[in-house]
């Protein structure tokens, strides 16, 4: 899997009202993971903490600033 593929996702579910409800019930990140695979999305649990550290990261620069 790629980031560029994690990416890809984000923007198609920002996008699509319809992908926003499906994933609405995700309560879990293994749920996430699989609902993204059966949409046809090729992510992993790795892509989804590095985009959560990403995240953090980005939030301790604001804080700071």
């Amino acid at each position: 899997m790629s980031w560029s593929e994690l990416e890809r996702f984000v923007d198609e579910v920002e996008a699509d009202s319809c992908l926003q409800r499906a994933l609405k019930h995700c309560r879990f990140r293994k749920e996430l993971i699989l609902a993204a695979r059966r949409l046809g999305y090729r992510i992993t649990r790795i892509d989804l903490q590095r985009a959560w550290q990403d995240d953090q990261r980005e939030q301790e620069q604001r804080v700071q600033v």
